[in-house]
């Protein structure tokens, strides 16, 4: 099966910044248990409907033309469109050849609008990896329903150690230094800050070996790449900090403006310019109603989830607003 779907091996050097999307997901399958704990998401097709053909019909009249746009209709933020499409044409591979692909590592606006998608599709079942529960990037396993029966292992981690204790190094500074090795920002997933000891990175397997070899530096510390098991990292929740606020409605502008704590005049500047997201995805009207459970994104000043939402005796909200730090 594997060799139905997979070309041969790709050298490092054809899956750097200037790899062509096409070349992205044609690495070699491999299908050896996963017994990490790791965060799944599962999309099952319906069990009422066994039939490969059946499936395969509605993947053709689905990416039919352009009638793709249908799978596709809730995406309100424009700028991952094709990103989302180009999973779904995975998908449909995955289908036609009942056969299993994976993407590269997705940004969570990505991975959300993608999995909504992958769920109106027949014979088509998904799992997301991120390499621990808590990743917010993450890479999907595609494949048609009868194609796999083991999580297959599509992702590795590495630790990156120096001298940081009189030079610590921000996660932009480890980004920036992979990067700078010809990597692109879709082979890596999360990056896990370790202060005084550096960092551990997820990336995909096939460049682990070349950034072992070319990661020499972070900032002015002389650094040494190492690759370690998954269930060797070092994560921790996110720190959070909760408060609660009252407001006159559960309007984005009155409840944001007071999260962030900054005036209602400039939330409405941000989200008209695209810079506020509600639950990863972007918002214009500053009158969209929050709920228990949002999570509130705006560019440069981080994020809040809503949380316990009571009316006072005045009739106003008690909202409770956790800030991540």
């Amino acid at each position: 099966m594997a060799g139905a779907i997979t070309s041969s091996v790709v050298t490092p050097l054809r899956i750097l910044r200037r790899t062509t999307l096409i070349q992205t997901f044609r690495f070699p399958l491999c299908l050896s248990n996963n017994h990490f704990s790791q965060r799944k998401f599962r999309f099952l097709c319906n069990p009422t409907n066994s039939s490969p053909v059946a499936g395969l019909c509605h993947l053709v009249h689905a990416f039919k033309g352009d009638s793709s746009g249908d799978l596709i209709k809730g995406v309100v933020d424009k700028n991952i469109l094709e990103d989302v499409r180009r999973v779904l044409e995975m998908a449909k591979r995955a289908s036609s050849r009942k056969g299993i692909v994976h993407t590269d590592f997705l940004a969570p606006p990505v991975l959300k609008e993608s999995m909504h998608a992958l769920e109106k599709l027949a014979d088509v079942k998904a799992i997301a990896q991120g390499g621990y529960p808590q990743a917010e990037r993450c890479r999907l396993s595609i494949r048609h329903s009868e194609a796999m029966t083991t999580t297959p292992d599509i992702i590795e981690a590495l630790s990156i150690t120096g001298n940081f204790g009189l030079q610590p190094c921000s996660h932009g500074d480890f980004l920036g230094a992979i990067l700078g090795t010809g990597i692109a920002r879709e082979k890596l997933g999360d990056i896990l800050l370790q202060g005084e000891k550096g960092a551990q990175v997820l990336i995909i397997p096939e460049l682990v070996d070349f950034l072992v070899t070319a990661m020499d530096k972070v900032g002015n510390v002389r650094v040494t790449c190492t690759r370690v098991p998954l269930l060797a990292l070092e994560y921790a929740p996110p720190r959070t900090k909760t408060f609660k606020t009252v407001e006159a409605s559960l309007r984005l502008d009155a409840v944001a403006s007071a999260g962030y704590k900054i005036s209602r005049s400039k939330l409405v500047d941000l989200i008209s310019k695209g810079d506020v997201r509600i639950n990863w995805s972007p918002v214009t009207k500053n009158g969209t109603t929050l709920k228990t459970g949002d999570m509130v994104s705006v560019s440069g000043h981080g994020r809040l989830k809503i949380g316990e939402i009571n009316r006072t005796r005045k009739g106003k909200f008690a909202v409770e607003v956790i800030q991540f730090l």
